[in-house]
C-alpha cells in the first residue's frame, strides 16, 4: 500500500534517472517520478510495481509536486543547461518555502551558484549534487557530491547515504553492489557534504578532469606495449589483470583488462582492434582545464588528456599526415619484463601528478569561491561508486589525515618516496616514447610538472625580463623582498649604442 506522500521525487526518466529512481526505491524510500513524455512515466511505474519503497508515476508537474512529503525534495536529472533551467522555472511557482530542488546532472558549477542564489531569494533551497558512476553506479551505488545549504543536506542525507556506494571501513575497498531489491548493508557511504552553493558540482568537475587523465594514461601504457613490444590485446589483458592486484588496482584498470580480452562478435578479431580511434567528450574535462587556466593553477596533465581526444577526432587529417610526416626508425630491443615494469611505474607516477594537480586546483578554488573543502573526505567518497575509484585513493585519504593543510600531494611522505623510487623508470619510458615516436602526452606532461614543481629556480626570470623589455611589465629582484616591482630603462635595440 503506497504512502499518501512520497519521500522524494525525480524528474527525468532517461537511463540515469530510471536507475537512480530504482536505487532509491530499493532502499525503502517511496519515490514519485515525472517525465515530459507521459508514456515513459506510465511504462516505468508499471514495470516496477514491487520495489521496497514504491514508485509513483505522475502525469503533470503539479501532480508531481503535490505527491511529495513536505518539505519537498525533488531530484532533476535532465540535460544540463537550458533544460535544467526550464524544469526549475516550471517547478518554482508550484513550490512552498523550504522545499528543496536537487540538480543531479553534470551542471557547470557557476550555473549551480546562480541557481542556488536565485532560489534562495525565493525562500527555496537548492542542492547541486555530482553523481558519478554511470548507469551501473546510479542503479547500485554511485559516488555523490552534494553542495548547498547545510540544512538542505541534513534533509537529503539519509537518502543519499543509503543509496551511495559503500566501502569497507578498514581497507577502503568497494563493497560489491547487490542485486535489485537487495541493497548493500554496512560499510562507509561514498557521499559527504562538500560545501556551499556550487562546491558539489565543482568537485564533480575536477573528478571528471582527473578521469580524463586516468583514461589517457592507460591508453598511453597500452600504446607503448603495442608499439614498443608488439604485444597482442590478449597478452596486454593479462598484464593489466596483474596490475589490478597491486598499486594500480582500480575500476579503469579492471575494465581495460576486460576490454582487451573481448572478441568482436562480428569479425571475431580483438574488439579493441575494430574500434575506430576517435574519442568523444562531453566537455567536463575542458571545463577543468579552462578553470585551471582562469585561476592560474598548473594542471597540464588534464589539459593534455583533453587535447589527446581533440587530436584523435581529426582522423582523416591524421591518416593523410601519416603518409607525409615520418618519425624515427628506432625500435626497442631491450628486456620485455624491464619495460613493462617501467611502464607500470610511469603510469603510477603520472597518476600521482595528475591527482596532485586536481587537488591543488580544488585547494585554490576553495579560496576563490569561499568554500571549506575537506580533501580527505573527497578522496574517501571517490573510493567507491565513481569511475576513478581505486585503491590509490586510500593513500590520498591517509595523506590528508597526516596533514589536512598539505599544499601538494607530492609533498606527502608516501607519494614523495614512491616517486623517488620509481622516477628512473618513469624517465626511461618518456625518453623511449620520444626516441621511438610514440605519443605519450600525459606521461610527458606529468613528468614536466614534477620537474617544474621541484625546481627552486625556473627560467621564468628570463621570461619576465623579456616582458619588461618589450612591454615594461616590470620585474621582481632576487635581492629585494617579494612584492616590490622594478623596471629597467631598456636601450632602443635599433639605435646604435656608444662604447662609453
Amino acid at each position: 500500500m503506497p504512502k499518501a506522500r512520497s519521500d522524494i521525487g525525480l524528474i527525468g526518466l532517461a537511463v540515469m534517472g530510471q536507475n537512480l529512481a530504482l536505487n532509491i526505491a530499493d532502499h525503502g524510500f517511496q519515490i514519485s517520478v515525472y517525465n515530459r513524455t507521459t508514456e515513459k512515466t506510465d511504462k516505468f511505474a508499471a514495470e516496477n510495481p514491487a520495489t521496497p519503497g514504491g514508485v509513483v508515476g505522475t502525469k503533470t508537474l503539479q501532480e508531481f509536486v503535490l505527491s511529495l512529503e513536505k518539505p519537498r525534495k525533488m531530484v532533476i536529472l535532465v540535460q544540463a543547461g537550458k533544460a535544467t533551467d526550464a524544469v526549475i522555472d516550471g517547478l518554482v511557482p508550484l513550490l512552498e518555502p523550504g522545499d528543496i530542488v536537487i540538480d543531479g546532472g553534470n551542471a557547470l558549477w557557476t550555473d549551480t551558484i546562480r541557481r542556488e542564489k536565485a532560489l534562495r531569494e525565493k525562500n527555496l533551497r537548492f542542492i547541486g549534487s555530482g553523481v558519478s558512476g554511470g548507469e551501473e553506479g546510479a542503479r547500485f551505488g554511485p559516488s555523490l557530491m552534494p553542495g548547498g545549504d547545510p540544512t538542505s543536506w541534513a534533509e537529503l542525507k539519509p537518502i543519499w547515504e543509503a543509496i551511495a556506494a559503500k566501502v569497507d571501513a578498514k581497507t577502503g575497498k568497494p563493497i560489491p553492489g547487490a542485486a535489485p531489491g537487495k541493497p548493500v548493508v554496512g560499510g562507509v557511504p561514498c557521499t559527504t557534504y562538500i560545501g556551499a552553493n556550487g562546491a558539489g558540482h565543482y568537485v564533480k568537475m575536477v573528478h571528471n578532469g582527473i578521469e580524463y587523465g586516468d583514461m589517457q594514461m592507460i591508453c598511453e601504457a597500452y600504446a607503448l606495449m603495442k608499439n614498443l613490444l608488439g604485444l597482442k590485446p590478449a597478452e596486454m589483458s593479462e598484464i593489466f589483470t596483474g596490475w589490478n592486484t597491486g598499486k594500480l588496482d582500480s575500476f579503469l584498470i579492471e575494465i581495460t583488462a576486460d576490454i582487451l580480452r573481448q572478441k568482436d562478435p562480428v569479425s571475431k578479431k580483438p574488439f579493441v582492434d575494430i574500434v575506430l580511434d576517435t574519442a568523444g567528450q562531453k566537455g567536463t574535462g575542458k571545463w577543468t582545464s579552462t578553470n585551471a587556466l582562469d585561476m592560474g593553477v598548473p594542471a597540464p596533465t588534464v589539459a593534455e588528456a583533453v587535447f589527446a581526444r581533440c587530436i584523435s577526432a581529426i582522423k582523416e587529417e591524421r591518416v593523410a599526415a601519416s603518409k607525409i610526416l615520418k618519425g624515427p626508425g628506432k625500435k626497442y630491443r631491450g628486456s620485455k619484463k624491464a619495460l613493462l615494469e617501467a611502464i607500470h611505474d610511469a603510469l603510477y607516477c603520472s597518476k600521482i601528478c595528475s591527482y596532485a594537480q586536481g587537488f591543488q586546483l580544488m585547494r585554490t578554488a576553495q579560496t576563490e569561491f569561499n568554500w571549506t573543502l575537506n580533501f580527505g573526505e573527497i578522496a574517501q567518497i571517490w573510493r567507491g561508486g565513481c569511475i576513478i575509484r581505486a585503491a590509490f585513493l586510500q593513500k590520498i585519504t591517509e595523506a590528508y589525515a597526516r596533514n589536512p593543510n598539505l599544499a601538494n600531494l607530492l609533498l606527502d611522505p608516501y607519494f614523495n618516496s614512491t616517486v623517488k623510487k620509481a622516477q628512473a623508470n618513469w624517465r626511461k619510458v618518456v625518453s623511449l616514447a620520444a626516441e621511438c615516436g610514440v605519443a605519450a602526452p600525459t606521461f610527458s606532461s606529468a613528468l614536466s610538472y614534477y620537474d617544474g614543481y621541484r625546481s627552486a629556480r625556473l627560467p621564468a626570470n628570463l621570461l619576465q625580463a623579456q616582458r619588461d623589455y618589450f612591454g615594461a611589465h616590470t620585474y621582481e629582484r632576487t635581492d629585494q623582498p617579494r612584492g616590490k616591482f622594478f623596471h629597467l630603462d631598456w636601450p632602443d635595440p635599433k639605435r646604435p649604442q656608444s662604447a662609453g
